[in-house]
């Protein structure tokens, strides 16, 4: 019966793969879970998908919280076990689905951290540019900055995704999307200068000592070598210059919706989140300014 679960389980994930393109990390994240969750079912004696009851998946989701996972972690294994049992009642695998009405963690919403303009210039100013390591490293945050594009983005770059006489870059987003992003001037002329210097015939835009593409890891020890080197307390990531971006845009007037499409986010609610950082500021401005505040 083990095994008829782990078949059921892999037909849903080879569907996922095919017909819902989702991205790598996605299948491996909803992979993990399905699996994790096949594992709990087999120690707590239930050998059938068919004989699950509401009673034993909340036991699953207390058993993740004795774990210590955060609740978006739990929520995301609860998406992907829902997801499951949807795929298998369609396909008249099973007739029931015991994770229809069991509610996922209630979700603090988190501000997202970001950078002041000042701040996100003394970064961008520290590479040593008699280099080519600095000059690549210039370039990245450049990029980051200018387009607000994931880190995942940024090391899927290709030199040919870069259009310098229009100014936009193909950023192949998450679910194998693709948008087009406008790239500012500065950012395209950090690229130029490190394409100049780089000396390699590789397709991929930014690389590695070795002359190898560059990962995520990479890009987040560059960073956190310059966030040291200016003496800074913030928490800054990769995904800091995203925030900053789409804060910086959205306090300079744009509207959310540009704001949502130049992110690459499928729904405006999760955009909507920068509106508080700059609603906060705002009262802040208030507090300080008004006299009957």
């Amino acid at each position: 019966m083990v095994k008829t679960m782990q078949g059921h389980v892999k037909k849903y994930l080879d569907h996922i793969e095919h017909n819902r393109n989702f991205s790598v990390q996605t299948l491996r994240a909803y992979r993990n879970d399905l699996y994790q969750y096949l594992s709990f079912l087999v120690g707590e004696g239930c050998h059938d998908l068919e004989s699950v009851t509401r009673l034993l998946l909340r036991g699953f989701l207390a058993y993740l919280k004795k774990q210590d996972y955060s609740k978006t972690t739990i929520a995301r294994k609860l998406v992907s076990i829902r997801s499951l049992y949807k795929f298998l009642c369609r396909e008249g695998i099973l007739k029931g689905n015991p994770a229809e009405n069991i509610r996922a963690p209630k979700l603090e919403k988190k501000l997202p951290g970001f950078m002041s303009i000042k701040q996100t210039e003394t970064l961008l100013d520290l590479p040593v540019m008699d280099t080519v390591s600095g000059v690549r490293d210039r370039a990245i945050m450049e990029t980051l900055y200018s387009t607000g594009m994931r880190v995942s983005e940024l090391v899927g770059t290709d030199i040919d995704d870069i259009d310098f006489f229009n100014e936009v870059v193909k950023v192949k987003g998450k679910g194998r999307k693709e948008r087009l992003q406008p790239i500012g001037n500065h950012a395209l002329d950090a690229i130029r200068s490190y394409l100049d210097k780089r000396g390699s015939d590789n397709k991929a835009l930014f690389l590695n000592k070795r002359g190898g593409r560059l990962t995520e890891r990479s890009v987040a020890r560059m960073l956190e070598k310059y966030v040291k080197m200016a003496g800074m307390s913030l928490n800054i990531s990769p995904h800091t210059f995203r925030h900053s971006f789409a804060t910086h845009l959205l306090d300079s007037g744009a509207d959310l919706r540009s704001v949502q499409e130049l992110l690459g986010h499928a729904n405006l609610s999760s955009t909507q989140i920068y509106t508080h950082i700059t609603t906060e500021r705002l009262k802040q401005v208030y507090d300080k300014a008004h006299p009957r505040a």
